[in-house]
């Protein structure tokens, strides 16, 4: 069903296939990818807003700390109809799992949900999953999802990973073909082979995936010169005031 090409490098695992998963949800506790944990992942916060879309809670956290979790995305360049490849980094603490997911409504709908997980019953290995998640009940059913470049580390409780999903493209959850989506970031329980509920934890509001700055807000410059109507008198007003009194002074005279 999944094949997986490992190739040693330096004692790291590095893993290069493209995954099709395709998983239903009477095997749901034993349809996964487990890995060994020597994979290193390095995130941080370096090109946000600039080079990579970040998202994030509690705010401008630091991924490589403690309590923060964090989500990044790069997008290449949108090709009709197959829309972009997105590659992800995800971080964050979980004695079960965190997960990223992708939405055109955050109340409605579904969402694509990606899941990095550690495995307490098989030595907390690295784990991954790709779920679709019922914005109206928050159901997980397993879904058919296409990835490439999975890598992924557990230490302790806190997991990172990396991954590329092909061809992503909101006309899955939508008419139109296009690249916005509400980010959703959020953790869960992993026990006895068994996801729990995803409990959403940040929720963005609509964002392009192709603009690494669409959630930077914004700010306005303030004038650099009074308004005309602001009361305050002009530089012609002062000089025809002055050539008043100078008038009336030499007519006294």
């Amino acid at each position: 069903m999944t094949v997986v090409l490992i190739e040693m490098e330096g004692g790291l695992i590095v893993f290069t296939a493209a995954l099709l998963l395709f998983l239903s949800p009477d095997v749901q506790g034993t349809a996964h990818l487990s890995f060994s944990n020597n994979t290193q992942v390095n995130i941080t916060r370096d090109g946000c807003g600039v080079s990579k879309l970040c998202v994030e809670t509690p705010d401008n956290c630091d991924p490589s700390g403690n309590s923060c979790l964090f989500a990044s995305a790069v997008s290449s360049v949108p090709v009709s109809p197959n829309g972009v490849d997105l590659t992800v980094e995800l971080s964050g603490e979980s004695a079960g799992y965190i997960a990223v997911g992708l939405t055109a409504n955050a109340s409605e709908g579904t969402s694509m949900l990606v899941i990095c997980a550690q495995n307490s019953s098989d030595n907390g290995k690295f784990l991954f999953r790709t779920m679709q998640r019922n914005n109206t009940n928050n159901m997980l059913t397993p879904t058919e999802t296409r990835v490439k470049e999975i890598r992924g580390m557990v230490n302790g409780n806190m997991i990172k990973c990396e991954f590329m999903v092909p061809n992503v493209n909101a006309s899955n959850f939508r008419s139109s073909e296009d690249t916005t989506f509400f980010v959703l970031l959020g953790n869960g329980s992993f026990e006895g082979g068994v996801f729990g509920a995803f409990n959403v934890l940040f929720s963005s509001k609509s964002l392009d995936l192709t603009k690494p700055g669409s959630n930077v807000p914004t700010t306005t410059a303030a004038p650099t010169t009074m308004p005309n109507n602001s009361g305050a008198l002009q530089p012609h007003a002062v000089l025809l005031l002055l050539s008043v009194l100078t008038l009336s002074v030499l007519l006294r005279v």
